[in-house]
C-alpha cells in the first residue's frame, strides 16, 4: 500500500513540475494599427530584453484597434519574462537608434520599469505554475 501512494504521490509531482500551460498576452498603447507585435518569452536573464535570440519562444499579433492579443501556447511550469516590440515597420525586428534605443514601442512583463537602460529579467519576471494565465502590457514610446 505505501508503495502505491508513493507511486501515486511521484506521478502527480511528476505532472505538475511538466504541466504545460498557455499564457494570454493583451498588449495595449500602441500609437497605430501599422505593422504588428512582436512578442518573446525568456526563460532566464540571458539575452532579455535587446537580444532576441536567446528568447525560448516569439509569437506574431495582429494589430487591431491600437491593441493586441498574443497567446504563447505550452509554457511549461516556471519563471519567465515577456519583451514586447510594436514592428510598426513590420521588418521582423527591434528598431534602435545610434545608442541603442529602441524607436518603436516596447513593453516588457509586469509593466517594469528601468531608470537608465532596459528593466531586467527580475523586476519582469512572473511564474507559470498551476494554471493558464493572462500578462496585460501597455508598450512605452522613448
Amino acid at each position: 500500500m505505501k508503495k502505491l501512494i508513493l507511486s501515486a504521490a511521484i506521478i502527480w509531482l511528476a505532472q505538475t513540475a511538466y504541466c504545460q500551460k498557455n499564457c494570454t498576452v493583451e498588449i495595449t498603447g500602441l500609437k497605430s494599427n501599422k505593422g504588428k507585435c512582436l512578442v518573446y518569452v525568456y526563460k532566464s536573464e540571458k539575452g532579455f530584453p535587446t537580444d532576441t535570440k536567446y528568447a525560448t519562444s516569439a509569437v506574431t499579433a495582429t494589430i487591431q484597434n491600437g491593441s493586441c492579443s498574443a497567446v504563447v501556447k505550452d509554457m511549461p511550469t516556471g519563471e519567465y519574462a515577456i519583451m514586447v516590440v510594436h514592428d510598426a515597420n513590420d521588418n521582423g525586428k527591434i528598431d534602435t537608434n545610434f545608442i541603442g534605443m529602441p524607436k518603436e514601442g516596447i513593453g516588457t512583463s509586469n509593466n517594469a520599469k528601468s531608470s537608465f537602460g532596459p528593466p531586467s529579467f527580475d523586476d519582469s519576471k512572473f511564474k507559470i505554475v498551476d494554471k493558464s494565465m493572462l500578462l496585460k502590457i501597455t508598450l512605452k514610446y522613448l
